[in-house]
């Protein structure tokens, strides 16, 4: 399961737009990275009455996916699962699954966002907080400032991936032709590959893989 960390704070802290930098951050760094974000609110995002999505909806389906050339959504009834549950569930094969809200999972490092002076430190209330991004006044612990996403991401590396390298996606390639994959089923081709076989001899290429069926090597005279 990849590591997870959640951004936590009072409403209006800015949680969204300091996570968001981090995201943009690690993902040029070359790590694959979730977002999964609690909210109270509901009716978010319905679909046009109009939609086959929509009617399937109307039908009693319990879950909806369409998939698309850029991108796969899954609409489902909310699972009865805690945060780690469902990371391990649905964001397997990422590097690092970032979270919004989530302040009371257990098990979860945080870090709270805080703006108000009038609020309290919620560090002094939920466990877990390993940090606080504020430009309030503030003594103990690892303070950043709003504007340093750049060492929040760096914080995150040091702390979470230390043991993870960037992954270099792989590409299908058949009798010599490169085969175009979208992106969702490349990064899940990737992870089954390298969780089945472990790491692998790149060839020269990168982000390419040839791999040979007999002998896990660059193609050999069996392949031909």
């Amino acid at each position: 399961m990849p590591p997870v960390i959640s951004f936590i704070g009072w409403h209006n802290s800015g949680k969204t737009t300091l996570a968001s930098q981090v995201v943009a951050l690690l993902k040029a760094k070359g790590y694959t990275v979730a977002v999964i974000k609690s909210t109270k609110e509901q009716g978010l995002a319905a679909e046009e009455a109009w939609t086959d999505t929509a009617i399937y909806r109307r039908a009693g389906a319990d879950c909806i996916a369409l998939l698309a050339p850029d991108q796969l959504l899954i609409r489902s009834k909310p699972p009865e699962l805690d945060l780690l549950s469902l990371v391990q569930r649905t964001f397997f094969d990422r590097d690092l699954v970032i979270a919004e809200g989530f302040k009371h999972a257990a098990q979860v490092e945080k870090i709270e966002v805080r703006r108000d002076p009038d609020s309290p430190l919620l560090r002094d209330q939920v466990e877990g907080v390993v940090a606080v991004v504020t430009d309030l006044f503030l003594t103990g612990g690892i303070v950043f400032r709003f504007e340093q996403s750049r060492e929040i991401a760096d914080f995150i590396e040091s702390r979470l991936l230390a043991d993870r390298t960037p992954a270099t996606p792989i590409s299908l390639t058949v009798n010599g032709a490169n085969l175009p994959l979208p992106e969702p089923l490349r990064r899940q081709l990737t992870a089954t590959v390298l969780a089945l076989l472990g790491p692998l001899p790149m060839n020269g290429k990168e982000g390419t893989l040839e791999l040979c069926l007999h002998c896990r090597q660059p193609p050999c005279a069996a392949d031909i």
